[in-house]
């Protein structure tokens, strides 16, 4: 009897030490697949130089799976492009709410709205984007707010103390969002990892923010097919895409694609589609944006040892194309 406690107690003990008091928050993904899509592109009805119809084709011919055509303060009706829409294709209602406080631009996507949403203003920067996030929330819609940086307009601060609000645009295709920060002003991931770190379940989002479909293709101009995400759904319907977004259940790219990511209470799993002779490596992320593993390996594998707030991967490839995978979170057994 004495030797089985003690045994026991060893076991405690080795368990402990391999994280075993904290374990990773799992949902059951069985029956789900990847469906690739944009949240935020533009069209001639607003800013874009091309009609409706051209942009959806563009996504449709180089194979996204969904489209959300986001044009400032205008409802596209999607219904004159219903020709478009078939078992491979989606097209979901939406419209970039932009308006400003102080010249701050403050613009946010409403996705799968059941309406035209009015912008508004408020006396302060949070409460102009909290009013904002609340309409799309009482179109029925899911709001994500788009590029904090353009004309460096908020920070963290500010969106962390918005409310109702789980999706934020980490990566931006447009050349004059200011993804990457500097001069003092945080990155988008930084901005990431400080509302995270902070408690804020947010979840992050690439997007192109296509405007030009015509002449030239650069990284100086605002081109389609320059960030997007895949979200796992069981169907291709607006209702559930849109809902899994808010899941956190898709993964944000420029060009890395993954075959799986597979979340084990102690383990956590990447899984890369190989493509050519692409050699590629994953940085394990977390509280602080600090990088606590990386890996060279497919899949990557990151087990967890110890107490993390949250836990999140971003896959490099051997030509600087990144992917980003949601955080995943941690809580005590």
């Amino acid at each position: 009897m004495l030797k089985s406690s003690k045994k026991y107690l060893l076991l405690c003990m080795v368990l402990s030490s391999c994280g075993a008091d904290y374990e990773f928050e799992t949902t059951d993904t069985a029956g789900l697949r990847w469906f690739k899509g944009n949240t935020h592109t533009h069209t001639n009805m607003s800013d874009g130089d091309s009609s409706p119809e051209v942009v959806a084709n563009w996504y449709k011919q180089h194979d996204y799976d969904f489209l959300v055509l986001s044009d400032h303060n205008i409802l596209t009706d999607t219904g004159k492009l219903a020709h478009l829409v078939d078992s491979t294709f989606l097209l979901i209602p939406g419209e970039e709410v932009t308006t400003a406080f102080n010249k701050k631009p403050v613009h946010v996507n409403g996705l799968n709205i059941s309406e035209f949403v009015a912008p508004i203003k408020d006396t302060t920067l949070v409460g102009t984007i909290q009013r904002n996030v609340d309409a799309v929330r009482q179109a029925d819609g899911v709001p994500h707010i788009n590029h904090p940086n353009f004309r460096w307009a908020f920070d963290h601060e500010v969106i962390f103390e918005v409310k109702h609000d789980k999706l934020l645009e980490i990566f931006n295709g447009h050349p004059h969002v200011h993804n990457f920060g500097g001069g003092g002003w945080p990155s988008m991931e930084n901005v990431w990892d400080a509302l995270l770190t902070r408690g804020k379940r947010i979840y992050g989002i690439a997007v192109d923010d296509a405007h030009h479909f015509q002449g030239e293709f650069s990284a100086k101009r605002s081109n389609p097919g320059k960030g997007w995400v895949y979200v796992l759904s069981k169907s291709l319907t607006a209702d559930e895409i849109v809902g899994n977004l808010e899941k956190g259940l898709f993964y944000a790219s420029v060009g890395v694609e993954l075959k799986d990511v597979v979340i084990r209470p102690n383990r956590l799993e990447i899984h890369i589609r190989q493509i050519k002779d692409f050699k590629y490596r994953t940085e394990f992320i977390g509280a602080g944006g600090e990088v606590i593993h990386r890996s060279e390996g497919n899949p990557a594998i990151y087990e967890l040892q110890n107490e993390q707030k949250y836990v999140r991967a971003k896959v490099y490839d051997s030509a600087g194309l990144v992917a980003w995978t949601q955080p995943v979170f941690v809580k005590r057994r």
